[in-house]
């Protein structure tokens, strides 16, 4: 029923900035929190960020913690995910997700982040 659709993936070099953006295909009412994660081949997932709609409440990861801002626009319903500082280690598919207050979870199709050195 509900698609999310990333963007702002590419090829960066190391220092650099991207901007992802995470877009409902509909307004969900009933959202708990929206998150980031990420994943590369052979390694398990990580969640990298989240935040909370209501009250914005974030939080991060350590490996992502002052260089990575998580945001959102409710009105859009939309979550962003400022990449600052790019490491050739945050080379992944990165994946939005927004979780309902029923624990469903609706997931993006991913968007590919490179980090060259």
């Amino acid at each position: 029923q509900v698609q999310l659709v990333e963007s702002g993936g590419g090829l960066v070099q190391a220092g650099g900035s991207l901007r992802l953006s995470c877009t409902a295909s509909r307004f969900i009412s009933i959202i708990k929190t929206m998150g980031w994660y990420r994943q590369v081949p052979g390694k398990q997932r990580e969640l990298i960020a989240t935040i909370t709609p209501e009250a914005g409440s974030t939080n991060y990861a350590d490996s992502v913690k002052g260089r990575f801002t998580i945001s959102r626009d409710n009105a859009k319903n939309t979550v962003y995910l400022q990449m600052n500082s790019l490491k050739p280690e945050d080379t992944a598919v990165y994946t939005c997700n927004f979780r309902t207050r029923f624990s469903t979870d609706y997931w993006g199709q991913g968007t590919q982040v490179t980090v060259s050195s």
